[in-house]
Order: structure tokens, then C-alpha cells, then sequence
């Protein structure tokens, strides 16, 4: 049984951002120089990639002189090299020469990250490349120990932007130990490069409170600042108009997706039981990806289960579109530790989302606010099935949810409202000498 009545949904409480013009600010955003440091940007197809071009783009249009030091593609479909160096309007892009090396395996992925690290370290030596202000994301991981050492050395400010908590992602995915000498090591150092930091931004209200558990004297340097979509690019498309839609054969039945990474992180085995019940009847589940838990899933073999693999950047406007409704999945103990950024692209899509979390996850509040869909507990798949069956039959709910949704989106999660949050962030992070 569903919590509550959603055959009338009712009104969205929205947070309503104002974005004010302020000549001043503009000027001080002027006297600003980042530079943001990312392993992943496009070409790679990696979402925190194309999150930080975005964000990078929108900083730039605020009068903010970015620098982007990255890798080479290393998932982007087998593309070749990327240019070392790039310009794009007021944006600086330079790339290392690594990360490129074994990146289907644990073991390789983590050597490309110190290579990477490694190869940023020396940029950062360069005092004409550091700029006023650092960005610097967990991408990999221990790539913000950077940070903490540029300010020793240099005295440069940095922001530590943390989109996966590690260690506590690989022990809770037993991985390693919580008792291994690593990652008490690591503990300690994320520490001191948090009580260093000016500024420490997390994806969700969970995470924040994981990180002030591990360091509760950070407590007043941590912004929960969401990630986004852009909805004048992906925007609300029937699937009667959308080739992407006609072309895999999803016009007709009632097709329910999941897009982006099926990994470790992932909660699949409550979407698979869903499928399992729903099987004989007229829905189908499309998955679009890749990831460690895939094979298991193609494996069931479920004739209403297609699987696509990965899509280029820009079919993502139409393969959002190309459903009635989209999943969202966090596996148990995995709250807090890591934020799905699908769900904005969804939300822009128009489409009603299924959210499976735990239930204290920051998603039951979100969905619940923005009224575009339901949560369920990890293991809930047969209330997944009544929920999706619930939708199917009342297309008109659906077409609702993924309005209010949309809505939603508009009013809390634009390029434009979120860089605003980072470009005053970044101000006040800055040494008032800098700003002159």
C-alpha cells in the first residue's frame, strides 16, 4: 500500500530562488581566478564531468576567470586523445597526459588516480596556474590532500567539493576493512584537509551529517549544494515525438527506466523483483549503461528487461524522454556516502521518479516536496510493482508528477541558481586582499 493518496497531488511547496543583479558583485566576481581540478571532463561521459563543465560555463558567465586542470577521456567511447590544452570562451581547459590506463578494473582505476594526482601536484607548482581560489573535487578520491598542500605551501585558499565520502564508500562496500591502517590513515587526513579548507560543499543534507560526524568542528564551513540539470536542454518530449523513443520501440507499452551507472552503489536487486512481478503484463524496464551489478541483471533474463549501453551527451535529451517513468537507487548503507546526480536530468525530463533509499535518505523529503513520485525502502520490490502498475494504469497521475517535477526543477536546480550559490560561496572563501 502506498503511504498516501497520489491520485490528487497536491500543491508543491517550492523554494522559490531570486536571482538579484549586483554591479558590485559582479566586480568582485571579476577579481576572482579558480581553478577547479577534476579527473573526469568531457569528453568523458563520467556525470561528474560534465556536471563541473556546466558548473565551470555558468562561473564564467558570473565574471569568474575558470581554469580547469583534467584527464584524458578514459570511458568516453574509446575516444582518442582529447587536446592537452583548450579554450573555450573565457574557459581554460588543461589536460594531463594520464588516465587513460586499465580503467575496467579496480586496481587500475585507482593507479590512474595517483597518476593523476601525481600530475596535478606538479601543476600546482606552478604559481601562475593556481589562481586565487582552488575547486577541488573527489575525483578521485584523495586528489583534495592537494588542496591541504597548496595551502601549506602557498597560502592559496581551497573548497573541497565531495561528491562520493571516502574511505567509508569502499569499506562499506567491503572492500577493505574499517580497522585497516589505510583507511584510518585516510580518516586522519580527511580531517585536516576539511579543517583546513575555507569552505566544504557535499550533495545532500545526509552527507552532511556524515561528515560532521567523522568532524564536528567543520561543522560551520559545510553548504549542502545540489547538483543540477539545465532544462532549456533537456526538457518534457512525448515519446510520440521522440526518435530515440521510436527507435528502440517504446512508444507504445509503458516503459519504466533506469539510466546511468548499474555499480556497487546501486540498489538493482529491488528494480529486478519489480520487473519479475511485472513481467507478464504491458510494461516494459529499459536500463541504459553499464556497471559491475549489469551482468547480474542481464542475466535474470526477463523478457520485459532491455538493456542500451551507454548514450553520447547529446541523445541524453531524448533517451531521459523516451520513458513514463524513471528509477533512482541507492544501495543500503550507502546514504549519505554518495548523491545520484541522475535525478536532475530526470526531473527536467518531466518524467515521475522511483526513488528506492533508505528511509531516513534525503530523496523521501525531496520527492515529497516536489510531489513527482515515491520512495521505496531497499528490498520494497513488490511495493515498487503496485507503484508502477499504479502509473501505468493512470497516465494522467504520471503526466502530473512529472510536471510538478519539472516545476520543481526550475525553481532549485538550474545551472544559473546553483553557480550562483558557488559564485558567493567562492567570494567569501577568497582573501580580501585578493579582491583589490
Amino acid at each position: 500500500m502506498l503511504e498516501k493518496d497520489l491520485s490528487k497531488p497536491a500543491p508543491t511547496k517550492l523554494k522559490v530562488v531570486k536571482q538579484k543583479k549586483d554591479n558590485k558583485t559582479d566586480e568582485l566576481h571579476n577579481a576572482i581566478k579558480l581553478s577547479i581540478f577534476t579527473q573526469f571532463y568531457p569528453p568523458d561521459y563520467a556525470a561528474t564531468g560534465q556536471l563541473i563543465e556546466e558548473l565551470a560555463i555558468q562561473l564564467g558567465k558570473l565574471g569568474i576567470n575558470v581554469k580547469v586542470f583534467t584527464g584524458q577521456p578514459g570511458y568516453a567511447f574509446k575516444k582518442e586523445s582529447a587536446p592537452l590544452k583548450e579554450r573555450v570562451d573565457k574557459l581554460f581547459i588543461r589536460r594531463s597526459r594520464t588516465a587513460r590506463l586499465w580503467n575496467s578494473r579496480i586496481r587500475g582505476k585507482a593507479i590512474n588516480g595517483i597518476l593523476f594526482c601525481l600530475r596535478s601536484g606538479l601543476h600546482l607548482i606552478k604559481s601562475a596556474s593556481r589562481g586565487d581560489i582552488l575547486l577541488i573535487t573527489t575525483a578521485p578520491p584523495f586528489l583534495q590532500v592537494l588542496g591541504y598542500l597548496a595551502n601549506r605551501c602557498f597560502g592559496t585558499p581551497y573548497v573541497c567539493l565531495i561528491y562520493d565520502l571516502y574511505p567509508d564508500v569502499a569499506v562499506e562496500l567491503n572492500v577493505v576493512s574499517p580497522k585497516n591502517w589505510l583507511v584510518q590513515s585516510w580518516n586522519w587526513l580527511n580531517k585536516k584537509i576539511w579543517r583546513q579548507a575555507q569552505s566544504i560543499v557535499v550533495l545532500s543534507s545526509t552527507m552532511k551529517e556524515r561528515v560532521i560526524a567523522k568532524c564536528p568542528e567543520v561543522k560551520d564551513k559545510i553548504s549542502v549544494i545540489h547538483n543540477w540539470a539545465n532544462p532549456d536542454w533537456i526538457m518534457p518530449l512525448a515519446k510520440q515525438n521522440n526518435w530515440f523513443a521510436q527507435k528502440h520501440d517504446l512508444v507504445d507499452k509503458f516503459t519504466v527506466m533506469y539510466s546511468g551507472n548499474m555499480g556497487r552503489c546501486h540498489e538493482m536487486d529491488t528494480i529486478m523483483s519489480a520487473a519479475k512481478q511485472l513481467q507478464n503484463e504491458d510494461i516494459q524496464f529499459v536500463f541504459i549503461g553499464g556497471g559491475a551489478k549489469q551482468q547480474i541483471c542481464v542475466q535474470q533474463d526477463l523478457p520485459n528487461c532491455r538493456f542500451l549501453p551507454y548514450q553520447e551527451k547529446h541523445v541524453l535529451p531524448h533517451s531521459l524522454t523516451a520513458c513514463d517513468l524513471s528509477l533512482v537507487s541507492i544501495s543500503s548503507g550507502m546514504e549519505g556516502l554518495v548523491a545520484p546526480s541522475k535525478l536532475y536530468g530526470i526531473l527536467a525530463a518531466g518524467r515521475p521518479v522511483a526513488a528506492i533509499c533508505e528511509p531516513h535518505s534525503y530523496l523521501k523529503l525531496l520527492l515529497s516536496e516536489a510531489n513527482c513520485g515515491a520512495t521505496f525502502n531497499n528490498g520494497d520490490g513488490t511495493g515498487l510493482a503496485i507503484f508502477i502498475r499504479r502509473l501505468a494504469q493512470d497516465r494522467e497521475l504520471a503526466l502530473n508528477m512529472g510536471m510538478a517535477g519539472g516545476e520543481y526543477l526550475e525553481s532549485n536546480f538550474t545551472p544559473e541558481i546553483i553557480a550562483l550559490e558557488y559564485s558567493k560561496l567562492l567570494r567569501l572563501a577568497v582573501k580580501p586582499e585578493k579582491l583589490k
